[in-house]
């Protein structure tokens, strides 16, 4: 377990809210026989249960994999390796699966993140959806981000370009959160290695500025990227 990344969950897991509206955000595109890919303990994950969807749940870490097991204890968990060396045998039962598979702020923790597209890829049903959430501009990129094991930060374009690449069809690429970039400039200014738990929950009363925000700019910056992509072809 990486005592930092479960340090980070547990205070975003404070902020019901933001999760709610992260959720509101990715679930209209949402379809089918779904998949979450890195769904640590589950902050997003609930909100799919409780709105009736059929979810697999999954993440690299065992520790996390059973902790999501005792959680959601009737749905089934898994462990998968986006970049695993033998993806291709390992994970050949759950090819041409899944309506959508999605997953938010994991991309960046991936070095080779082209192989986790294109393995993701396989997972999906033709015509089925991929959703990712990533983090935005690279000039954002902080301490923080070190601190999480990111590699990078993504531009909408270079997420549909990365997306597009693997035979994808993107459909939408947006940013989310735009508000929220005050506050991580603020932690990369004065050095912070973690969101302090006092910051996430005033930001979570926040939330109804944040998504007015977004309206307000018409999502065309924020401190997140979010791309919709379709599957056409292997």
């Amino acid at each position: 377990m990486d005592k930092v990344g479960y340090h980070s969950l547990k205070i975003v897991g404070v902020a019901n809210d933001f999760n709610r509206w992260m959720y509101d955000t990715i679930a209209p595109f949402c379809h089918g026989n779904i998949l979450e890919i890195g769904s640590g303990i589950g902050n997003i994950s609930k909100f799919f249960f409780e709105n009736g969807k059929t979810i697999t749940l999954s993440d690299i870490d065992d520790f996390y994999v059973q902790e999501l097991k005792k959680t959601f204890s009737k749905n089934d968990v898994l462990s998968i390796n986006l970049v695993h060396e033998n993806f291709r045998t390992e994970y050949a039962y759950l090819f041409n699966k899944f309506d959508t598979v999605f997953f938010l702020n994991v991309l960046e923790h991936i070095s080779e993140d082209e192989s986790a597209i294109e393995n993701c890829n396989l997972l999906l049903k033709q015509g089925g959806a991929m959703v990712i959430l990533v983090p935005a501009y690279s000039f954002l990129f902080s301490k923080m981000d070190k601190e999480l094991n990111h590699y990078r930060r993504y531009t909408s374009k270079r997420l549909a370009a990365l997306l597009a690449k693997k035979n994808l069809y993107v459909q939408k690429a947006f940013y989310f959160n735009a508000f929220g970039i005050i506050g991580w400039v603020y932690g990369k200014v004065f050095g912070l290695g973690s969101i302090p738990l006092g910051d996430m929950k005033l930001f979570n009363k926040l939330v109804p500025v944040a998504r007015f925000t977004d309206k307000l700019l018409l999502k065309k910056a924020g401190l997140s990227v979010i791309a919709v992509a379709k599957k056409t072809k292997e």
